[in-house]
């Protein structure tokens, strides 16, 4: 089939070539992208198809228009596309814990990555994180967000940023000093490369934060 004849191929089409334009570009978040008309052009479609393309994205929060400025990249992770999927996808317990297991296991996949890798674990951040979980007030998320984008999976930090926000748990607190303990042995753990030592750290850190005493 002809996908022109059929309304939602020509609009995943659109959004594909889309896609590939912003990459090519380089277009970052708060980037501006190419009028309309000039998508138009270079994608080879009407203009009303753009617009509708447009118009669509812009309802997902992915781009943002400002009267007589033009369209931008907008940050996908502040969006509010998960938290509306959420109050229907998510209504089951059996979906709730799929996402806590399938976050947890990308969590516990940058720890395995980095303690297996000389060149990741000797890195002087995590000298630093210690030194900053001595003296100073952290929040959760930093030092699990760090870990994933050192292990250097993009689309496992994508898909984390994600389940983060379907998950709901209290990873916006700020560290108790207990938490912080068994931190600062997680990492000097990672440091020396004992990866199992590590992820059982990680499970007792799990098992403190879900006691809803903290």
């Amino acid at each position: 089939m002809d996908p022109t004849n059929n309304p939602k191929k020509m609009f995943l089409e659109i959004v594909k070539q889309l896609r590939q334009l912003i990459a090519e570009e380089n277009v970052s978040v708060g980037g501006k992208l190419p009028s309309e008309r000039e998508l138009a052009e270079r994608l080879q479609v009407g203009r009303s198809t753009v617009r509708e393309a447009l118009r669509s994205l812009e309802l997902l929060g992915l781009i943002e228009t400002r009267r007589g400025e033009g369209t931008f990249l907008s940050d996908y992770r502040k969006h509010r596309l998960v938290e509306v999927l959420s109050t229907f996808i998510l209504q089951e317990s059996k979906s709730k814990e799929d996402v806590h297991i399938t976050r947890h296991a990308l969590e516990k996949d940058a720890i395995y990555t980095i303690s297996n890798s000389k060149r990741l674990y000797e890195l002087h951040i995590w000298d630093a994180f210690k030194e900053k979980l001595m003296v100073e007030e952290i929040i959760r998320e930093d030092i699990i967000r760090e870990i994933i984008i050192i292990s250097n999976n993009r689309l496992g930090l994508k898909i984390w940023f994600l389940l983060k926000q379907f998950a709901g748990e209290p990873y916006q607190e700020i560290m108790i000093l207990e938490e912080k303990s068994l931190w600062i042995q997680l990492l000097t753990a990672m440091q020396n490369g004992e990866e199992h030592q590590a992820i059982s750290l990680y499970n007792e850190w799990l098992l403190l934060i879900n006691r809803g005493d903290v």
